[in-house]
């Protein structure tokens, strides 16, 4: 079943980080996958959902983008040297903390940080969700590879606005006139 409750869910949000942006221009504040970071850990926050942040080696790859880090409000971003977030013992520990069933991926590179984390969080029996249209890579092929392999492993692939109006449930009230308000 695909019962997407905000309660039951976390957002990982994986090594948006400035060093990438001149390699992978898309995850910029106007471009589309930073853009659909932004509206997913944006929608989380007003919605509750438990948010986790990576910076891969942040000392040599800089911090978070800016424009994601200004809608994360306190939420820490948590130093890695794993490529897999679940290999690191400081974000492994918050994911196991969080106790949540599903596992809401998004960030770069979608065929190394994204999909080593997709895997060893199904193999610990989480249910992972990648959002297609909030990941990228170096290599476009590299990404859509990536997004199927994650398929292949039992993650399911879906775009930003499925996850946020699942997250959201209903049309009405106060949060759905914020989050559709992100998606327009």
């Amino acid at each position: 079943m695909f019962d997407l409750l905000p309660a039951d869910s976390a957002l990982l949000l994986i090594d948006v980080q400035e060093r990438f942006q001149s390699a992978i221009p898309t995850i910029g504040q106007d471009q589309p996958v930073g853009r659909n970071c932004r509206i997913l850990a944006e929608s989380a926050g007003v919605l509750g959902v438990t948010t986790l942040v990576s910076e891969q080696y942040p000392k040599a790859l800089g911090p978070t983008l800016p424009h994601l880090k200004a809608v994360l409000g306190e939420t820490p971003s948590l130093p890695k040297t794993h490529f897999s977030c679940c290999g690191d013992p400081a974000i492994a520990a918050g994911i196991e903390s969080a106790h949540r069933t599903w596992w809401v991926l998004c960030g770069i590179e979608a065929h190394v940080c994204v999909l080593a984390t997709a895997a060893d969080l199904l193999a610990q029996g989480r249910r992972v969700i990648v959002v297609g249209d909030a990941v990228a890579s170096r290599k476009a092929e590299n990404a859509e590879m990536a997004l199927r392999a994650a398929r292949d492993l039992g993650a399911l692939v879906l775009p930003t606005e499925t996850v946020v109006f699942r997250w959201l449930r209903e049309a009405r009230g106060e949060a759905f006139k914020r989050i559709s308000a992100l998606v327009k």
